[in-house]
């Protein structure tokens, strides 16, 4: 089939519509289960987290964990849906291995929030993807199977942990934009501390409901749910990949059959799992165990006054008050911690630009190269934001260049000094005194008189050997403008 070149995805399917919804899992930040008192947290050993309770063992009841409906109802209220007065819980019967209770608690016709929705960015302007509903469920366990082996094992750890799912209306339009709506889900959720959005260890899951039609008609056509995307990269993959064999099954004369797919990004396709359920299929009937979820107005008020500064209004914020470009802006509020230690930095020196560049630059790549972001917190930055601020303060008051910077920052991050005691220590301030510029001028000229001449004779480019000399023979300290200002006049008088 036909498929784009590595790496290089044109979401142009000629007088092919793309229509996508996405179904996100977000485990919630809690310390317990959703119903019982066992530990939700990662990476224990198998079956170490587990009780009568989330083990589905007969007469045991379940008890709604409180923090798990507040993090989910401030989803609602960040994303700006209505809380019904009212929600209800339901039995989602089905039969597999890791599911000890051969159902899933979860909601189905009375969710627990409707409506809202998530910005996004497109090439043509900033878009709004309509929420369907929100609702509370929990986890079922993993089946681990073992290809050397003549069994499964099951461990239960995550059995009972608590899940929002946050669906989305059939409104993305591309790869990209499913990408972006992802990427402002999961900032969202990171700056409300509900959920981590490690997509990689599964805290953050996303399915996607893939069908096409041809441009300019209004019927939807048949969908397939895509499973398996554990990255933003191979959510753009998998869905590129899906439309593209739909549209070669129809062209071919086929029809595209309503089914669950699995991505394999090893082999960058999708392949048939099972055909697609129905919600009839799982025979929902109320939660006999646990009453309707009736929430207190006032506490939902109470929620909606404590709810933190939300990234898309933090990002036009620091454009209005720092003059800051949109893509720095957008950067920079992608985590509410590196918006943190942006706004600490500023808030010591008042260049929000310059700070901006550093954060941007050596910041974050020393916290990608040390993967401190898969934290949902950075806590340890390769240099306090105070340091930071402070280097860029010498530098505007031309006690180092912009050069020697770059050996001052290297310094801070081995050692922790602060960018003044290392200036002191290495000797490195910064060279301003005209006089002592101009004889190494002078001593650099009298050195070149071929290439002084070539110059005068309209070889423009050899400034940047001269000024190269100069700076080789000043220790890097010279002040730029300085020598830039004094050559200038030395070679054109």
């Amino acid at each position: 089939m036909s498929s784009p070149k590595e790496d290089t995805i044109a979401f142009d399917y000629g007088v092919w519509e793309p229509v996508i919804g996405l179904e996100v899992h977000a485990q919630l930040l809690t310390e317990s289960k959703l119903f019982c008192g066992c530990s939700a947290s990662f990476g224990a050993e198998a079956n170490a987290h587990t009780c009568p309770v989330c083990m589905g063992m007969p007469g045991v009841l379940p008890v709604l964990n409180r923090h798990a409906l507040e993090y989910a109802m401030r989803t609602a209220l960040a994303t700006g849906c209505t809380i019904p007065p009212r929600a209800r819980w339901a039995r989602k019967n089905y039969f597999y291995p890791d599911l000890p209770k051969g159902y899933q608690i979860s909601m189905y016709e009375e969710p627990l929030a409707v409506g809202g929705g998530v910005d996004i960015e497109t090439p043509s302007g900033r878009k709004r993807i309509t929420l369907t509903r929100i609702h509370m469920e929990e986890d079922a366990g993993k089946s681990i199977h073992d290809a050397h082996d003549d069994h499964s094992l099951v461990d239960l750890n995550r059995a009972g942990v608590p899940l929002m799912e946050i669906v989305s209306e059939p409104e993305i339009g591309s790869p990209l934009e499913a990408s972006a709506y992802l990427r402002a889900l999961r900032a969202v959720l990171q700056f409300l501390a509900v959920c981590d959005g490690n997509m990689e260890e599964g805290s953050m899951r996303c399915d996607a409901n893939v069908s096409v039609r041809r441009r300019g008609t209004e019927k939807l056509g048949t969908r397939t749910e895509i499973k398996n995307m554990n990255s933003f990269r191979n959510v753009e993959h998998a869905i590129d990949y899906e439309i593209r064999r739909q549209i070669d099954v129809i062209e071919a004369g086929g029809t595209i059959v309503q089914e669950t797919r699995l991505w394999d990004a090893d082999r960058g396709l999708t392949a048939s799992m099972r055909s697609k359920e129905h919600a009839h299929d799982y025979r929902y009937f109320p939660e006999p165990d646990l009453p309707p979820l009736v929430v207190d107005r006032a506490w939902v008020e109470e929620l909606r006054r404590g709810l933190p500064e939300l990234p898309r209004r933090r990002c036009e914020r620091f454009v209005a008050e720092y003059q800051l470009p949109q893509y720095d802006a957008e950067v920079l509020t992608a985590r509410r911690d590196l918006a943190d230690y942006f706004e600490a930095a500023v808030a010591l020196h008042q260049n929000a630009k310059a700070i901006s560049n550093w954060v941007m630059g050596d910041i974050l790549r020393l916290v990608r190269e040390r993967r401190l972001d898969d934290a949902l917190v950075i806590t340890e930055w390769p240099v306090r934001a105070e340091s930071l601020a402070a280097m860029i303060a010498l530098i505007d008051d031309e006690t180092i260049s912009g050069k020697i910077a770059k050996t001052v920052f290297e310094e801070m991050v081995a050692t922790g000094d602060e960018p003044a005691a290392i200036v002191r220590r290495k000797g490195l301030e910064q060279v301003t005194d005209t006089n002592a510029i101009a004889a190494a001028i002078d001593d650099v000229l009298a050195s070149h008189p071929d290439k002084v001449a070539e110059f005068r004779a309209g070889k423009d480019k050899l400034l940047g050997f001269f000024v190269g000399q100069i700076m080789k023979a000043t220790g890097g300290k010279a002040n730029p403008q300085s020598v830039n200002e004094i050559l200038r006049g030395r070679l054109t008088g």
